[in-house]
């Protein structure tokens, strides 16, 4: 399409998780005429909001890595990112504490660092040391060089496959961890990103080490007001770039004309028209539901029936009539006693152990303005099985809720059920009422190396050749900087299909 009528086109991204806000942001920026389509009553997508009795929770993603891919993003049209949200640094990172009292401060201070390895292992200062220069050789080739690029034939993956053999590709993080570190606690420290991701440590491709050094490169930062002020000052952007919001939209269908996408049917019945449309929907949900009308739908469907999806997630939103204690951090992660067979159990759908590990997010000891005065807001987040194990979750949830409490109660908030003023759930169940998601999964599809780069859904699909994705379920994957990256892949991709200089 030559470059002048380029301008003229218009696109449709349907949903607004920080993908679709990202690639909507950057079309625009390209000079289409861009709507996004959210089925919710205000953006976000995973990132979603719930204000209840005074309390401020944010639904999902709280741990913000990379703000030069947010900062990017704003300045593809002369903007700044600190002119919409403010970003706080988060000191440490996380505190990771276990059953038997072990503790570790995850800090991007090497100082700190060693004096804590030589704490818990002194052989292991040194061996953390070589892990770090094998995380940032794969930080290199697989976020900065790869990360942002879609793979949409095999020999992309050809041509990427000697390096990614260099790195061990195939070997998971766990192991490439154990290869440098020996002492348990620390191996679960430097391993347990994959989580956050969707993904085992023990099954995860090594590539995702990377996530290690690009925290200790760009830090982990939260927005002041929440990550719902990070998605309300990107959707702000791209409304004063001048494309169009919609929420309470959700979309019936993606029309086509032979192996054209032509526009959508919004489940009120309107019908509106596009050069192109991209989903930030649930991969599984836009094939099987969005694109029925025409066999490329049924055709993915059987596809991705065969692949591997991701755990889902139990989250429970409390506030406490009380401050956070004095020695909470921000980010604590609670492991449980049987680390590896809890999360092989997870990640396989099997049933419901006994023994759990938690995120917990503790917000309010940044920003106190997320609760009412005296008070504190959190979200515990333990990975479970995803919806191919059947559980019920109506029966089962208050039960689970319960036991997350207690177990936090004792090992990091005393007091907490005498302080409890508020409590909401979030289950399996919700992920595929709510979201879409397929089985319940609160990723996509699962972060193994058969699953990666060319063997995820592509940026593009192969045969309706105006139909582009982005988000969690495509190159390169989950996690705010994946789909962040996402977007940028798909929009180059989209770019070059215009003949547009990329945005």
């Amino acid at each position: 399409m030559p470059q002048s009528d380029a301008y003229s086109s218009k696109a449709i991204v349907i949903g607004s998780g920080f993908g679709g806000l990202a690639l909507a942001i950057r079309l625009q920026s390209m000079g289409l005429q861009v709507t996004l389509l959210e089925a919710r009553d205000r953006p976000g997508g995973r990132a979603y909001v719930y204000q209840q009795d005074g309390y401020t929770f944010d639904a999902g993603p709280t741990v913000i890595t990379d703000p030069s891919s947010l900062e990017e993003l704003f300045a593809l049209s002369g903007r700044k990112l600190s002119d919409y949200v403010d970003l706080l640094p988060i000191t440490p990172f996380y505190r990771l504490l276990w059953e038997d009292g072990a503790a570790f401060d995850y800090v991007n201070d090497q100082d700190e660092l060693d004096r804590q390895i030589a704490a818990m292992s002194p052989r292991d200062v040194e061996g953390y040391r070589e892990f770090l220069k094998y995380s940032q050789a794969v930080f290199e080739e697989g976020y900065l060089k790869l990360g942002h690029v879609a793979f949409l034939d095999p020999m992309s993956m050809v041509k990427a496959g000697p390096k990614l053999a260099q790195l061990q590709a195939w070997r998971s993080v766990y192991s490439i961890v154990s290869k440098y570190v020996k002492e348990e606690h620390l191996r679960q420290a430097l391993s347990f990103h994959t989580l956050l991701v969707g993904g085992s440590p023990f099954a995860s491709s090594s590539i995702y080490a990377l996530i290690h050094a690009l925290e200790r490169k760009w830090g982990v930062w939260f927005p002041r007001g929440g990550t719902g002020a990070l998605v309300a000052g990107m959707a702000r952007l791209f409304q004063d770039l001048g494309g169009t919001l919609r929420t309470a939209t959700p979309v019936e269908q993606i029309l086509t004309e032979g192996d054209r996408a032509v526009g959508v049917r919004t489940k009120a019945g309107e019908t509106l028209k596009a050069d192109l449309v991209a989903s930030n929907a649930d991969v599984m949900h836009t094939y099987e539901r969005l694109l029925s009308g025409h066999k490329r739908g049924a055709q993915m469907r059987r596809s991705l029936g065969r692949r591997r999806f991701s755990m889902s997630l139990f989250v429970v939103y409390f506030g406490l009539k009380a401050p956070p204690p004095a020695d909470l951090r921000h980010h604590t992660i609670l492991f449980g006693p049987e680390y590896k067979a809890l999360v092989e159990a997870i990640c396989g759908a099997k049933p419901l152990r006994d023994d759990f590990s938690i995120y917990l997010h503790a917000p309010s000891v940044t920003d106190d303005s997320l609760a009412p005065p005296g008070c504190s807001g959190y979200y515990a987040l333990s990975p479970v099985p995803n919806l191919k194990q059947d559980i019920d979750w109506a029966v089962e949830g208050p039960a689970y809720a319960d036991r997350l409490l207690e177990a936090i109660e004792r090992r990091a908030i005393p007091g907490l059920r005498a302080n409890l003023e508020t409590l909401r759930i979030f289950t399996p169940e919700d992920f595929r009422t709510e979201l879409n998601a397929h089985l319940g999964s609160a990723f996509s599809l699962e972060p193994i190396l058969t699953q990666s780069a060319y063997f995820r859904v592509h940026n593009r699909d192969d045969v309706v050749r105006n139909l582009y994705f982005v988000g969690a379920g495509t190159h390169p994957g989950a996690g705010v900087p994946g789909v962040v990256g996402s977007a940028k892949a798909t929009a180059g991709v989209i770019a070059q299909d215009l003949a547009l200089q990329p945005a």
